[in-house]
């Protein structure tokens, strides 16, 4: 088998590659205790006396590296502390390697170190080391990062995202399909008059208002395979179901426009910004209220609940039911 593009693309098939090479073949995976490589959940957890460290690590490659709403310097960051706020653990620290072709502009990499700085101010997490190498040029395409983020979590208090139960509630914490939409609008020059912008952001003030509140069973971000992927993943790992109201879903209009245009449906577009929580249903009200009162929870809705049933059901706008299948692939690739 020879490795093609939509085996990092976040649907069916990269799960397949994970598991049969990746994980077939790595038989360390866990610290006692902990959460390991084989939960495949959005970080792992290494037990530490009353408390566990969360580390997630992600690598960047998103095309171009410059893009509506951000570049690769603000996504290497809000992506890897998203993946550690989804985890229930306050984020506290990164580590970035970065390998450069060389040829490389520095006006263009001080222009990216900023945008790392910028979400490491707004979040308070450190960039406490990191790594640098350069390749021949033409041997690479301009710029990869890799983040590892740390965070804290007391102990037994990890939010899995296997975690959901029967009777939750399902909030979505804002629009869908902003960043892939926009990334593939301006990458490939569809000119379509829009000031559509990715949503690529830390999630980490909205995760925390809501487990200030309590009653957050479940969490992830719709990354690579939007929104479907990330529904289908918590449904199958909890072993339950979703009856999603598809009216309830927030969707731009740049966004629906440009989707039927290119024939793509945005449930299975990239978010950059944006948090799933599967959560209690006497908390829902009070949660979605913390979270819209946060800088980028202003659009949040309670979508759906969990259910017994086995499948993510879409109650769809025209009526009718209908499974909201998990992706082959995010039909955007190189997103993140």
């Amino acid at each position: 088998m020879k490795i093609g593009m939509s085996h990092g693309a976040g649907g069916e098939i990269m799960q397949d590659l994970i598991s049969d090479i990746i994980l077939g073949n790595i038989k360390n995976k866990k610290v006692n205790g902990g959460v390991g490589l084989d939960e495949l959940d959005d970080g792992a957890s290494i037990p530490f006396g009353e408390y566990e460290i969360i580390i997630s690590t992600d690598s960047h490659t998103i095309h171009p590296i410059f893009f509506p709403g951000g570049d690769i310097g603000k996504i290497s960051m809000a992506g890897t502390i998203n993946d550690v706020s989804v985890m229930g653990s306050k984020p506290l620290a990164i580590a970035s390697a970065m390998v450069l072709s060389e040829g490389f502009l520095s006006e263009d990499l001080t222009k990216i170190v900023k945008s790392m700085d910028a979400v490491s101010r707004e979040v308070d997490v450190a960039i406490v080391t990191g790594d640098t190498k350069v390749m021949e040029k033409d041997k690479l395409d301009k710029l990869i990062i890799t983040t590892t983020g740390i965070g804290i979590v007391k102990k037994g208090e990890v939010k899995r995202d296997s975690n959901l139960k029967v009777g939750d509630q399902i909030i979505l914490t804002g629009s869908v399909g902003d960043h892939g939409i926009a990334l593939m609008s301006y990458r490939e020059g569809f000119g379509f008059e829009t000031d559509l912008k990715s949503d690529v952001a830390p999630v980490w003030g909205m995760v925390k208002a809501a487990l200030d509140v309590g009653g957050v069973d479940a969490m992830k971000d719709p990354t690579r395979g939007g929104i479907a992927n990330a529904l289908n993943e918590l449904a199958s790992k909890s072993g339950v179901g979703m009856l999603i109201d598809e009216d309830r879903i927030p969707l731009k209009r740049e966004v629906v426009a440009a989707s039927e245009m290119l024939g793509i449906d945005p449930y299975e577009v990239a978010n950059e910004g944006k948090v799933i929580m599967g959560v209690e249903k006497n908390k829902t009200e009070e949660i979605l209220q913390a979270i819209r009162s946060t800088k980028y929870g202003k659009e949040a809705q309670i979508i759906g609940e969990v259910t017994q049933d086995r499948h993510v059901i879409l109650d769809t706008i025209v009526g009718g039911k209908r499974i909201l299948e998990e992706p082959i692939a995010d039909p955007v690739p190189r997103v993140c």
